[in-house]
């Protein structure tokens, strides 16, 4: 049960409202900003920031949800692992969502694709480890301009997917993802919901 009351679309400021299409947006694909417009001005920065660094991706869609979807188990976001965006399901089979709890093993990953995923694990679990010897290696497969690119997801999924972790909004997620709080869940644990 979410921490923070939700606040009813019918009181939300004008311009959240109409940037996020609250009119057309299901309760899940609201989320977390049901909870931010508590704070409006902070909240249209967050979603303005969100916006901003997914809506002028130039790396593959299958990289970058792949990243997301490592970095929510890892924050244990569960509505983070619990949806799939339409802009990528057909790119990303569940098997594959499923194979992240061991991406090492997976052979299915492209060189890239593995080492975006060791940068999210390592930002979501150990920055630190993100040294000079990690970036000769990042350097080595991605422009300056895709690294900053990754890391902007990382910073986004990493930042908000915990404060939604915190938040435990969790009700209208199907079972499976819907433990108590505290107890970890996976991206395999039920049938995940696809959203716009």
């Amino acid at each position: 049960m979410s921490r923070i009351s939700h606040v009813p679309k019918e009181f939300w400021p004008e311009n959240i409202s109409q940037f996020v299409q609250a009119d057309t947006a299901t309760d899940i694909e609201l989320g977390i900003t049901r909870m931010l417009v508590h704070s409006p001005g902070a909240a249209l920065g967050a979603l303005q920031f969100g916006a901003g660094v997914v809506m002028n991706r130039t790396l593959p869609e299958r990289m970058i949800e792949l990243m997301r979807l490592r970095i929510a188990f890892h924050n244990q976001c569960k509505s983070c692992m619990a949806i799939r965006y339409q802009s990528a399901v057909d790119d990303v089979p569940e098997d594959l969502v499923c194979s992240l709890e061991r991406p090492k093993s997976e052979q299915n990953l492209s060189a890239e694709e593995s080492l975006a995923l060791e940068l999210g694990e390592r930002f979501a679990c150990n920055h630190l480890s993100i040294d000079e010897v990690f970036f000769t290696t990042l350097k080595a497969t991605f422009t300056e301009a895709e690294i900053m690119e990754l890391l902007l997801h990382c910073a986004l999924y990493v930042g908000m997917g915990r404060l939604a972790a915190v938040l435990d909004m969790t009700e209208e997620l199907p079972i499976g993802f819907a433990k108590p709080f505290g107890e970890s869940v996976k991206p395999s644990d039920d049938q995940p919901i696809t959203v716009r």
